[in-house]
């Protein structure tokens, strides 16, 4: 088996409320060097580990994690929509191998996901549809959320259980890092919100739409300064990959789930997704990690980052 590891940040924001042309320039820059990583390992199957944004998991039963052997995209923010080409028989091998390795996982045969999964494949591999892939949701916005070790735990099983395939796998995170957009939360909630929170009703095109436009002016709030939204925070987001570059996973064991929203705002949690990828690939072997790339991107209300490794 042979390995490698993608961190790619996502937005709803991208093409909707751009930064400047340099920085958009610097960002495709970034991400050609991730296709290319892509191009050059040739993965026959990518595990992408990606939150979801109440689109496909909801308060009715909300698991800390859930792999897929099957899912389809809701086509949210612009988005296609439509099933994800699942390697179902790796999804099931990979479940057992989870559960035999003492990790409690939930398993879904119909997953719905959203920009967090699709976008990630879209901007790498041109569609959702264009490789064999194994979906795993990691919450990163509905509390309460567990301890950051069991995320750890997650993706080393998945990354042993991995091994076992004889396969060229790609293990892919999805996810901004420091970011604060605004989301809605169960308490507090007034009843109408509360019930969608928890009941997972869809949203009439109307809804989705009206939805879509707040996050869009959100972003440009931000860029003018008046927001109350938790400040990116560099300085947070490079300690993260540094942890990851040097192979220091356990040191997010410390990592608290109050310290995590208070320094990188309340979505800050989509790092989860790149603790586990990273951990799936340090569970095959020492890595390095062989290039990397962050900016602060307050039209995109995140740090965002993108980065590539192997193993040695």
């Amino acid at each position: 088996m042979t390995a490698a590891a993608v961190g790619l940040s996502h937005s709803p924001l991208i093409g909707k409320n751009d930064p400047e042309p340099e920085v958009l320039a610097r960002v495709e820059a970034a991400v050609g060097t991730a296709k290319a990583f892509i191009r050059d390992f040739d993965p026959e199957l990518v595990v992408l580990y990606a939150p979801d944004h109440y689109n496909g998991f909801f308060y009715k039963e909300m698991p800390p994690f859930c792999l897929a052997t099957e899912a389809h995209a809701v086509g949210d923010f612009g988005t296609r929509s439509g099933p994800l080409s699942v390697d179902t028989a790796a999804a099931k091998s990979l479940a057992q191998g989870v559960l035999d390795r003492g990790v409690d996982l939930t398993i879904s045969a119909r997953m719905t996901v959203d920009h967090g999964f699709a976008q990630p494949l879209e901007v790498l591999f041109g569609g959702i549809d264009r490789v064999p892939v194994v979906p795993v949701f990691v919450n990163g916005v509905a509390t309460p959320l567990g301890p950051v070790a069991r995320i750890r735990a997650l993706g080393t099983a998945i990354g042993e259980a991995a091994a076992e395939l004889d396969k060229r796998v790609l293990f892919l995170a999805s996810g901004g890092l420091s970011h604060d957009p605004p989301v809605p939360v169960l308490d507090g909630a007034p009843p109408r919100v509360a019930d969608a929170l928890i009941e997972g009703l869809p949203p009439t095109p109307e809804q989705r739409a009206k939805g879509e436009l707040r996050v869009v002016q959100a972003g440009r709030d931000y860029v003018a300064g008046s927001t109350a939204m938790v400040p990116i925070n560099p300085t947070w987001d490079n300690r993260l990959l540094d942890h990851l570059a040097h192979g220091e996973l356990t040191e997010f064991d410390s990592w608290t789930v109050e310290a995590m929203a208070k320094e990188g705002g309340g979505s800050a949690h989509e790092v989860r997704t790149w603790i586990a990828a990273y951990a799936s690939l340090a569970a095959t072997g020492p890595y390095e990690m062989t290039s990397r790339f962050y900016e602060a991107i307050p039209a995109w209300i995140a740090g965002f980052a993108v980065t590539t490794a192997r193993g040695r």
